[in-house]
């Protein structure tokens, strides 16, 4: 079946469950550019402030990259519990200290106790970002803190690229992107030619908001499997979550395997910075996609949604 096959045409009332969240986006300035929104079993809805064209994703990548790890788990490439030193060469004078401890599941939830980040300029323009971050000596043990790291993503992606000869990105291609009519889609590298992972995916919103069909539909588009449900599970499983020891945010309490619990129950999300959302909503059979550009605090568009939509959608899944 088409990735873009026929959609049932929404009705009025359909298109009316977006109205009261579209009144605070403008009213508020919340700088959201779209908003698609799917329900199992009711037409796609969107509101749209701008054209469809390909948006960076900044962080939502990152959720991208980790289909790309289950993939690769699948296929027998790698392993959560594999050390990362069994993936990835030695640089020049040999591994830092404590390095030879980070296990990939302390890449997936940002554990790993590495002080490279991949956010200062100097690590983003290095030649060699790989050995500088395995030639590092570790800050802390790997498991004992949460840390938010591009660093820690991109080194899941040079592991798919390491073990399966492919970049992220074309890795992606016949197994993601190509069965979800994302024919060309474009994804920064660093200095060295590798796919960030990290950020710098662009996609328009209509290609993004397929993607969180996948998430919601536990790896499945139009009944095909393109990502174990297994793994969609574990992303955000009980047993996978790490507490970030930031307390004062309830939208930022506690990170998954590249994912992001929410305050709603059940709730989970891809986040990219500016406002790039895929929320993905179980318990109301919907994910909502959002991309924006809003330089104030983020969690202004999260409150947006669970005020403005997540009471019609609760009225709607309880019909």
């Amino acid at each position: 079946m088409s990735a873009i096959a026929d959609q049932p045409v929404p009705t009025p009332e359909d298109r009316a469950i977006l109205l009261p969240l579209r009144q605070r986006i403008l009213e508020r300035h919340l700088g959201v550019r779209a908003v698609h929104l799917h329900r199992r079993g009711r037409p796609d809805v969107e509101h749209r402030a701008v054209e469809d064209t390909a948006e960076n994703l900044y962080s939502v990548s990152k959720t991208v990259t980790v289909l790309a790890v289950g993939l690769a788990r699948t296929e027998g490439h790698l392993d959560v519990e594999d050390r990362l030193v069994d993936h990835l060469p030695a640089p020049a004078g040999g591994y830092g200290r404590g390095v030879e401890e980070i296990r990939l599941r302390h890449l997936l939830t940002m554990t790993s106790g590495s002080p490279v980040t991949g956010f200062a300029d100097d690590e983003r323009l290095d030649p060699d970002l790989t050995a500088r971050i395995l030639r590092t000596d570790l800050v802390r043990a790997p498991g004992a803190a949460f840390e938010y790291s591009n660093a820690s993503t991109y080194l899941l992606a040079r592991v798919v690229a390491e073990r399966t000869s492919l970049e992220v990105r074309d890795y992606l291609m016949p197994r993601l992107f190509e069965p979800l009519g994302i024919l060309n889609p474009q994804w920064f590298t660093c200095r060295a030619g590798h796919t960030w992972g990290a950020t710098g995916l662009f996609l328009r919103t209509s290609e993004l908001a397929r993607i969180g069909r996948v998430l919601l539909d536990d790896g499945r588009w139009e009944g095909r499997e393109l990502i174990p449900a297994e793994w969609i599970d574990r992303l955000h499983a009980a047993g996978t979550w790490v507490p970030t020891a930031r307390v004062d945010e309830p939208e930022a309490e506690r990170y998954g395997f590249q994912v992001w619990d929410c305050s709603p129950e059940g709730a989970w999300r891809a986040d990219g910075a500016f406002g790039q959302f895929v929320l993905v909503l179980p318990r109301q059979e919907a994910v909502v996609t959002i991309t924006a550009h809003h330089e104030s605090p983020t969690d202004q568009i999260l409150a947006a949604v669970w005020a403005e939509l997540l009471p019609a959608l609760d009225a709607g899944t309880a019909r």
